[in-house]
């Protein structure tokens, strides 16, 4: 059964007093509208996503949504919210054969957990539609005139919550019927249709950004929610007949090249594997085999490249990368600075979270032998720690 996920993000935000709409104001350094997107990419039973923005708004949806998986084109929103979920549901039907459930949230949203999405999506198995919410807990007052007035009963009241799921063909149809209406959200969309909804468990966490203490919370959050991992790696490489040698993306002088199916990038290499090291992701010959004739030659910032961009995908930043390289000749340290700035350039990081640096063995052993050169290098990465299964 087909699952998409539409995210609603036509919306202005003038509360949260940012200079950009909400959804695209900066959290942990990335559009807020990218941890929601990246949420629902990361879910194995979400097959789409569909994200409706405001018409002003291409150019930001474009970097919030960069690199995500199972996106649709972006389609613009209507005047009002319901019409904005409508426009979004009436693209899924076009572009989605065989659509059976739909999961309607908040772009301002971004912690919505994977555990909170499965039971949204189990509880479709049994009823048209699923509403995670929260019990209420606080007492409840009136008031008049700043004044406390009497209580009001709390039992079989709860915080509705998004996402909002129902079978696809229902809330189409019940938007459809009633387009131009005023509903609060999409659960009262469904009632008037008839359509029963069950409650599932939500989240403290999945609260909605809406003010400026909000985004205080969710970096507060964010920060809370993540881990460090890292990563080292190691790489040799020996030496063959040529007039130079590439380290860190920098053409050296020698008397001699490097061997290797790639360019023999023995810096990059290591760098390659201590990314994917701190991931838990293989290695560099598992994603690039050297049996595989498709990489002989090939540039080895595309492999650095391909290593960060698995990092991105997984919400992760890179805190710090530091590269050894261990050799008799060709001297480094000339130019150190340039592969250091070589470096940073490849990571997309500021320079200061790039070390270079070089030592000898002595004589000792094939480098102190000079037939090679070895690298060795560390990366500290910033991940969204696992939840829990």
């Amino acid at each position: 059964m087909k699952t998409a996920a539409l995210i609603v993000a036509a919306g202005r935000g003038s509360r949260a007093g940012a200079p950009l709409p909400k959804q695209y104001a900066p959290l942990g350094g990335k559009p807020l509208l990218s941890h929601t997107i990246r949420a629902f990419a990361s879910h194995p039973d979400v097959s789409h996503i569909q994200v409706v923005i405001h018409s002003d708004d291409r150019t930001l949806y474009e970097n919030a949504a960069s690199g995500a998986s199972k996106m649709l084109p972006p389609v613009p929103g209507g005047a009002s919210r319901q019409a904005s979920v409508l426009a979004g549901l009436e693209a899924l039907e076009r572009q989605v054969p065989d659509l059976g459930f739909v999961l309607i949230h908040d772009g301002a949203r971004p912690f919505v957990s994977s555990s909170l999405i499965s039971r949204v999506i189990d509880a479709l198995e049994t009823a048209p539609g699923a509403l995670p919410a929260l019990a209420v807990t606080d007492t409840l007052r009136q008031g008049e005139n700043g004044l406390s007035g009497g209580s009001v009963p709390r039992d079989g009241l709860f915080r509705a919550q998004t996402p909002q799921g129902f079978r696809f063909a229902d809330i189409l149809a019940a938007h459809r019927a009633f387009a131009g209406q005023d509903f609060t959200d999409d659960v009262a969309v469904a009632a008037e249709a008839g359509l029963e909804t069950r409650l599932v468990e939500g989240s403290e966490d999945n609260f909605k950004v809406t003010h400026a203490e909000d985004f205080l919370r969710a970096e507060r959050y964010l920060a809370a929610s993540m881990e460090t991992r890292v990563g080292s790696g190691y790489d040799v490489h020996r030496f063959a007949e040529g007039d130079h040698v590439t380290l860190c993306g920098v053409a050296v002088p020698h008397t001699h090249g490097l061997s290797g199916h790639s360019d023999a990038d023995v810096g990059l290499h290591a760098v390659t594997d201590a990314i994917l090291g701190a991931l838990g992701d293989g290695d560099i010959g598992s994603h690039f085999p050297p049996s595989d004739a498709q990489w002989k030659g090939t540039a080895s910032h595309l492999f650095v490249e391909h290593a960060v961009k698995l990092m991105r995908a997984r919400g992760g930043t890179l805190s710090h990368v530091d590269l050894t390289l261990i050799c008799e000749r060709p001297k480094i340290g000339p130019h150190r600075e340039a592969m250091r700035a070589r470096l940073a350039e490849i990571l997309q990081v500021p320079l200061s979270r790039v070390a270079v640096k070089a030592t000898t063995t002595e004589g000792l052993g094939f480098t102190g032998r000079q037939e090679g050169i070895a690298a060795q290098a560390v990366a500290t990465l910033k991940l969204p720690a696992s939840e829990e299964p």
